[in-house]
């Protein structure tokens, strides 16, 4: 018999290009502990770095997503020789990195939310590049309700969704419904619960056959400049732009597209 331990906390299945990885504590709620944070990361560093995978799906198994924060482990036994900020202090840094890890990673992430993202689970599909939900599924930043406030997951939250709109979601703690999160920008869509990973499957194969030097360099480019000062963020482009139009994935689909044909991307 498998023990809750040796369960691994993500299932990773590579098909086509696309490496979908599923939280794998459905019993659970699929909590961001500790341990599933560290498996997340491994898992989008480990197929970042894959030339076989092009594309990534980030999923939960059973009827959550993700609940969040595993508050028993925030709030349980200390570690030898901790204090509780020291110990606060390590999750929230280790769930830091890995959000920020899944912005900086060199593939498209694409979340597919199959059930309820509440909290830092909420802030996990933030994170994501793209997010289709099932209809049915919902989405809340509830910290209000136990007293507290979810001020890092209205970090990545913050900059997916108007502020008005972050701020009503952890002002009032309330469950917000899949079309309302497509209509304030959450996620991009949100269609049938048994049309999701059909929906998702085509989303990642179209990403798929792009150019993944192009995804590369214009991700990471995405993401530098639109904090920046308005003027600071044209400069800045400018020069990635061009780095992009003279690269040898662009010669190719430029003479692609002149000779009415399909690009042959190269892997670099």
């Amino acid at each position: 018999m498998t023990t809750e331990t040796e369960t691994p906390y993500i299932q990773t299945e590579l098909s086509g290009g696309v490496c979908r990885l599923t939280l794998n504590r459905p019993k659970q709620r699929n909590p961001l502990s500790s341990h599933m944070i560290a498996a997340i990361t491994q898992g989008i560093a480990d197929a970042g770095d894959d030339p076989q995978v092009r594309v990534i799906v980030l999923t939960g198994a059973g009827p959550v997503f993700s609940a969040g924060h595993d508050l028993k482990e925030m709030n349980g036994p200390l570690p030898e020789g901790s204090n509780r900020d020291e110990h606060l202090r390590g999750i929230l840094g280790s769930c830091a990195s890995m959000m920020l890890g899944i912005m900086h990673c060199p593939k498209a992430v694409i979340a597919c939310v199959q059930g309820t993202a509440t909290a830092a689970g909420c802030q996990l599909v933030s994170a994501c590049d793209l997010a289709i939900a099932s209809e049915d599924v919902h989405f809340c930043t509830p910290g209000v309700n136990i007293g507290s406030f979810c001020t890092t997951p209205l970090v990545g939250i913050g900059r997916t969704v108007h502020r008005k709109h972050a701020m009503e979601m952890a002002l009032t703690g309330d469950m917000l419904s899949a079309p309302d999160a497509v209509r304030m920008g959450l996620v991009n869509h949100a269609v049938p619960a048994d049309e999701l990973q059909q929906a998702t499957d085509q989303l990642a194969q179209r990403i798929a056959a792009k150019s993944s030097q192009g995804i590369r360099s214009g991700k990471q480019a995405f993401y530098q400049q639109i904090d920046m000062p308005v003027e600071e963020a044209f400069n800045y482009a400018t020069e990635e732009m061009i780095k992009a139009l003279t690269c040898a994935d662009a010669d190719e689909g430029i003479s692609a597209f002149f000779e009415k044909r399909e690009p042959q991307w190269g892997d670099a």
